[in-house]
């Protein structure tokens, strides 16, 4: 029970360790700080324990590395769900004037070479938009990081 206890703590050490260096890299500074906190608690406790019965068993060294690897994929398909920041779509088409009118719903800012700025989250949608229009169409996407004063 206690290597299962292990292997779950430090999938969520690892969760939220990769969440911390989204949220950090995508400016919400405060938000990675706390949650560096809390990773750190997770893990002085779940590495104390391990290192402390190492030489009882191997195990423990096992589901700690498990939990590490199965944390990490965790926290990646978390933050592909909540899609933090924004994205710049450089979308070659054939048929722009058809393209926006179908991206209204978007809040897009675009200019007439259809550079498009919209949340991460809305491309999977966008691109079956354009698919619709254009089958012989081209997306360059690209993260972009907005600097205001």
């Amino acid at each position: 029970m206690i290597y299962l206890a292990i292997f779950l703590s430090k999938i969520l050490e690892n969760a939220l360790a990769t969440l911390r260096i989204i949220l950090v890299s995508n400016g919400k500074k405060k938000s990675g700080a706390l949650l560096q906190g809390l990773v750190m608690l997770v893990w002085i406790l779940v590495t104390g324990y391990v290192i402390i019965d190492i030489n009882k068993s191997i195990v423990g060294v096992l589901a700690l590395c498990f939990g590490a690897i199965c944390g990490s994929y965790l926290g990646s398909i978390i933050e592909e769900k909540i899609a933090l920041g924004l994205v710049k779509l450089n979308i070659i088409t054939n048929n722009k004037k058809e393209v926006f009118k179908k991206l209204k719903n978007y809040k897009i800012d675009y200019d007439n070479n259809l550079y498009i700025i919209t949340q991460r989250k809305n491309i999977n949608d966008i691109i079956k938009i354009i698919e619709n229009i254009d089958d012989n169409y081209k997306i360059i996407s690209e993260k972009i990081k907005i600097y205001d004063k």
